[in-house]
């Protein structure tokens, strides 16, 4: 690829930002950043998932692309689930010549624009990631405030790429479980960005002691339901008193398990009961259990256990 970057016709819609102020446009009248994506990729995701608590995950296979992305209300973090490949960013005066390639991220703070030259197909997964919530993280994290997040652009960061990664890995099919990962893997992500990607690093107050018994048992109670809303992480962390950041650490100090990994336990606890021990059909226990279908059920079951539903019921009779 030319060292240069491919220049916009001037007389085209879009603005140059080659003299551009970075953080020129306020959040609050910016678009959404999934819309500003969908109309810049000119495609939709492959797969979006969204929480008004937390923010939005979306994992994107995209064409070549040239283009500029305009301010958006929301933080925008990216990484790179395969392959390597050279691109070039344009914002403001400055041009940063990135390779996208597993183990980098790339950060766009909320507001502000950049030009993107991207010469072939790119699989990329993005999180995309309100002020709100990342000051509600601050806060519960018992930081003073949420300090700027700084620009990357494929910047070497394995542990957060390995999160974010871990987004796309773990969609089972059962809402319950899914919402849950989401709220847990945002918050972290949010705790990750401020500690690693900001102007003035933060570093977050350690949690000592895990939930009281009353609180764990009401919290098991709620895991327990039947009802997606109940085991929310909002609703876990009221019930407790805590905020969502304080119970997922003491509820993993109480029970070795974040929440979503406790939830999935259980549920293969009940799948494996009920395999075992009735004779319905596995499209009825997928559904007793809250998955969108027998494939998704199974999917999530071999990936715990190594054997499909049928083969374990027919080993343990």
């Amino acid at each position: 690829m030319s060292s240069k970057p491919i220049l916009r016709d001037p007389s085209q819609d879009q603005p140059d930002t080659s003299e551009a102020n970075p953080r020129d446009v306020p959040t609050g009248e910016a678009p959404r950043a999934d819309a500003e994506m969908a109309r810049v990729l000119k495609i939709a995701p492959v797969h979006m998932a969204s929480d008004p608590s937390s923010g939005v995950i979306a994992y994107w296979k995209h064409a070549a692309l040239h283009d500029v992305v305009a301010p958006m209300a929301d933080h925008v973090l990216m990484t790179f689930p395969s392959g390597s490949l050279r691109f070039e960013r344009r914002t403001g005066k400055s041009v940063v010549i990135g390779t996208a390639r597993p183990g980098t991220v790339t950060v766009i703070p909320a507001g502000s624009t950049s030009r993107w030259d991207i010469p072939e197909s790119l699989n990329v997964i993005h999180l995309y990631l309100p002020q709100t919530t990342l000051e509600r993280v601050a806060l519960e994290a018992g930081t003073a405030s949420a300090a700027d997040l700084m620009d990357r652009s494929a910047h070497p960061d394995p542990i957060t790429s390995r999160l974010l990664l871990s987004a796309a890995d773990v969609l089972e099919g059962s809402a319950a479980l899914d919402a849950l990962f989401r709220q847990q893997l945002t918050d972290l992500l949010a705790t990750r960005l401020l500690a690693a990607h900001a102007g003035s690093p933060v570093a977050t107050q350690p949690v000592i002691g895990g939930l009281s018994p009353t609180a764990l048992r009401r919290a098991i109670e709620r895991l327990h339901s039947d009802s997606d809303a109940d085991v929310s992480l909002a609703a876990l962390a009221s019930e407790a008193g805590l905020s969502r950041f304080h119970f997922c650490r003491a509820f993993k100090e109480s029970t070795g398990l974040s929440p979503h990994a406790w939830l999935r336990q259980h549920r293969l606890e009940q799948a494996m009961n009920m395999l075992r021990d009735s004779n319905e059909s596995i499209v009825s226990v997928a559904a007793a259990l809250g998955y969108s279908s027998q494939t998704a059920f199974a999917a999530a079951f071999r990936k715990l256990t190594g054997e499909t539903p049928s083969d374990w019921r027919r080993r343990m009779r």
